[in-house]
């Protein structure tokens, strides 16, 4: 038997979540578009910052990036790709910014982007929390 939920949200409330879910993909659908078309580049890359198997973890990346952002986008199974997209990008926090192994003139971008990394998860368990609102798929 399914559980349905009604949605006690206002319109002010789903709206906010409409427009936080496209600011958030505005972040990560480019990114990923930009590792699909500069695919060698980016395997090359998580290579040399030590990404276990670059070329998986690029295609991981990539997916993440443009198919789950595009679901999350519009709101389909939101929770889960919410979900996804903050495990993901706690990962990349630890192995992109990894600032306590920074050179001092980088430390600071490093650290910064860490703690941004950190931050945007805790935005998508936000969505987790209490979903997309009523302008997505999902309807919740």
């Amino acid at each position: 038997m399914a559980i349905t939920q009604t949605s006690n949200t206002t319109p002010t409330q789903d709206a906010a979540a409409l427009v936080g879910r496209v600011l958030i993909a505005l972040l990560f659908l480019p990114a990923g578009w930009s590792k699909l078309t500069g695919f060698a580049g980016t395997v090359g890359y998580f290579g040399k910052i030590g990404v276990p198997m670059p070329e998986v973890a690029a295609v991981i990346a990539v997916v993440v990036e443009l198919l789950v952002c595009l679901l999350f986008l519009v709101g389909f199974k939101t929770r889960l790709m919410a979900i996804i997209l903050a495990v993901f990008t706690v990962a990349t926090a630890f192995l992109g910014h990894a600032f306590w192994n920074a050179p001092p003139e980088m430390l600071m971008a490093q650290q910064t982007n860490f703690f941004k990394n950190l931050a945007i998860a805790g935005g998508f368990l936000a969505f987790f929390a209490f979903g997309p609102g009523r302008f997505s798929i999902d309807k919740k």
